[in-house]
């Protein structure tokens, strides 16, 4: 089941089943997914049956032999049968006997067309004319009015083109399945006595502590509890250069862990690991319909149709009105039902679709449909979030400097800032202690601590009471003055958080913390510009800290003090009937941003199965550039769409007229119709050799 002939067959066959509601077909996949009523199971795998197709019920329980093994191809027989199919043209034009050359024929039609008269009988049978219906009539008309050597070769070349066509989708059909071999089959497990034992990857249960030896690739998702190494992640995120990895590091299946050895704790079972989810998301994202491939199937339902009508015509009218020779208008005609068969043009669009999805995903780039694939390449504005996708999301303290701190104090200004800072879960307090602890700095013990919701801290250390807080805190404290503000107001310009350190009756420190620019970010909004795509940051922090920000890495537009509501609207406000609009984020508070734009991307989205599940496009690691190597995959999956469209129909209107005039012979008729099938789909693998990178 992997062409329209097939769905359309099944279609027919199962409208008339009582209990079957809706019906889904992946083509690519060959998975039907049927809505049924209790009990229609039975009735809806004897009806395909009935059409000599052999149904694997895929749900869990469903009470169903194991599909049989596919069939090996005999190629002895289709040799054989051109062979046959070859010497009775030989005898022909050689001007042999009548029924040498006809007995040659029947031969080699029976050597290699017997599956194509069952299935086409079956087409008949159930009221469908598929190509298998079409090419059977072709035959037996070329049978009929004596063209036996044309006969058997028109049987013989279809075959051949058919198992061709057949090789071709399975590539692009498994090319995301290629995912599953990166995982290796055994794994190091831990036993309970302590020792160490091989065991299929696949009976690994989170909680299990497995070994990985340099090389080794990693078995399942898991964190390192032991051990160092740097972890080649290019088959989940698309990164080019080794991570390195610490104790308490994310691990990934099917990652290569290249230098050192280590030991990791298994977080999910083989079904459940990062990757089995991208492989999972991108077979549902082949399985919907993009919009040209919904506009192709509409067609495709008039199309064959209405060249079925007008071969019927060639046949009759000529004779009946203006005389011409029956046979003639029969060849014709024959030739014409060979080529009114859409599978190129049908196969044309999800060729396509399944091979840009998979480029994306070997880039780290996980997309959830062949809608935002084809979308995409209409972007007029990409809104971004700050922190974790513009930055690194981890503040750092920038600057330190004394203020007003007598020489005499016991302790210095900063280690007293940083031992208040200590006691507080505040994101700018965690970056000043934090650099106070790998300064080797011993901090002090704090007494009466207390927490000042939105202005700092306070606290005791050796009787004096400390605060430490943002610029209001001072002012309530009356211990703020023009220079002091005037300070606040030069580190706040340059997008940093700024806290000072207070005994009361002056201020003895300030502290600068900001969250640093990822090194790719100007980049990725670089690439952006020359792509057409222009740019809006929408952030929480302030907004001289979103302009500073904006000016660092080249955006167009910056809001700051956007709640989440404040980020719908921005989004909203950006929306128009002929503007796709982006939005790109990592957290919670962007959810309804993300939801409302055209195409949502969530950044990091690696080991997280909700961002996958979710998001329109999932970046599988923090690089921002690689949106635009998704615009450019975009783009060019369009282009490539365009040309098999062209390609298909374009074939088809060159044979057919060529086919009415009478120039076109039965064996160009079947070059048409698998030739053309041929193309598109060699065509659009082509994108799974794409590397659209940004410059």
């Amino acid at each position: 089941m992997d062409c329209p002939t097939e769905e359309t067959l099944i279609r027919k066959k199962l409208a008339g089943v009582d209990g079957v509601h809706a019906l889904d077909f992946n083509l690519m996949q060959r998975i039907l997914t049927v809505v049924h009523a209790d009990g229609a199971l039975d009735r809806i795998i004897a009806a395909i049956k009935s059409l000599d197709m052999t149904p694997e019920p895929l749900a869990d329980g469903a009470a169903a032999a194991p599909a049989p093994a596919a069939k090996a191809v005999n190629w002895w027989l289709i040799g054989g049968a051109g062979v046959l199919a070859a010497l009775s043209e030989f005898s022909h034009f050689a001007g042999g006997p009548l029924l040498l050359t006809a007995a040659l024929a029947v031969a080699a039609i029976l050597a290699c067309g017997v599956s194509t008269y069952r299935k086409g009988w079956i087409a008949v049978r159930n009221g469908n004319l598929n190509i298998n219906a079409l090419m059977s009539i072709a035959v037996t008309g070329a049978v009929l009015i004596g063209q036996w050597p044309e006969a058997a070769m028109v049987m013989f070349l279809f075959n051949v083109a058919e198992l061709i066509e057949a090789r071709s989708l399975d590539r692009a059909r498994n090319a995301v399945r290629g995912l599953l071999d990166l995982a290796p089959d055994t794994a190091t497990l831990r036993q309970p006595d302590g020792t160490w034992a091989e065991v299929p990857a696949a009976s690994l249960q989170p909680g299990g502590i497995v070994r990985v030896r340099p090389g080794e690739r990693i078995a399942a998702d898991g964190i390192i509890v032991n051990g160092t190494s740097a972890v080649d992640q290019s088959p989940i995120t698309g990164e080019s250069l080794p991570v390195e990895k610490a104790q308490d590091d994310p691990v990934f299946a099917a990652t290569i862990n290249t230098s050192g050895s280590f030991e990791y704790r298994v977080t999910a079972a083989a079904g459940n690991t990062t990757l089995a989810r991208i492989i999972h998301a991108v077979e549902q994202a082949q399985g919907a319909r993009a919009p040209t491939q919904r506009f192709i199937d509409r067609f495709s339902r008039i199309y064959t149709p209405a060249v079925v009508a007008v071969a019927a015509a060639v046949a009759v009218l000529p004779p009946l009105l203006w005389g011409q020779p029956w046979f003639d208008a029969i060849y014709r005609a024959l030739a014409l039902l060979i080529i009114a068969c859409p599978c190129a043009l049908v196969i044309s669009t999800p060729v396509s679709i399944v091979s840009g999805l998979t480029a994306a995903s070997r880039r780290g780039i996980l997309i959830k449909g062949g809608v935002y694939l084809e979308e995409g390449r209409n972007l007029k504005w990409l809104a971004l979030d700050k922190t974790g996708t513009l930055t690194h999301g981890k503040p750092v303290q920038t600057d330190l400097q004394d203020w007003d701190a007598p020489a005499q104090d016991r302790h210095p200004a900063a280690l007293i800032a940083a031992s208040l800072a200590a006691r507080s879960d505040h994101p700018v307090s965690l970056a000043v202690a934090t650099t106070a602890r790998e300064a080797g700095s011993a901090l002090l013990e704090v007494d009466a601590f207390t927490a000042l919701p939105g202005r700092g801290v306070s606290g005791q250390l050796d009787g004096q009471t400390y605060h430490l807080g943002n610029r209001r805190l001072m002012r309530e404290l009356g211990v703020s003055n023009a220079t002091l503000d005037a300070r606040f107001d030069e580190l706040e310009s340059q997008g940093k958080s700024v806290i000072a350190l207070s005994d009361g009756s002056r201020v003895l420190a300030l502290a600068a913390v900001a969250d640093t620019v990822k090194p790719t970010s100007a980049q990725a909004i670089a690439d952006l510009h020359g792509l057409g795509v222009r740019t809006l940051m929408l952030t929480g922090d302030n907004t001289p800290t979103a302009q500073a920000i904006a000016r660092q890495v080249g955006i167009d537009e910056a809001r700051g003090d956007q709640l989440p509501e404040d980020k719908l609207t921005a989004i909203e406000g950006k929306l128009a009937p002929d503007v796709r609009v982006g939005m790109v984020g990592d957290g919670i508070n962007d959810a309804p941003a993300l939801a409302r734009a055209d195409i949502g991307f969530a950044m990091g989205a690696a080991g997280t199965g909700t961002a996958i599940e979710t998001a329109d496009v999932a970046l599988m690691d923090d690089d921002l550039r690689k949106i635009g190597t998704f615009l450019r995959l975009s783009r060019a999956t369009h282009r490539v769409l365009v040309q098999n469209i062209a390609l298909a129909l374009g074939i088809k209107v060159v044979f057919l007229a060529l086919a009415v005039t009478g120039h076109a012979t039965l064996w160009m008729a079947v070059f048409a119709d698998v030739g053309a099938s041929l193309l598109v789909v060699a065509n659009g693998l082509r994108l799974l050799r794409a590397a659209p990178a940004s410059r």
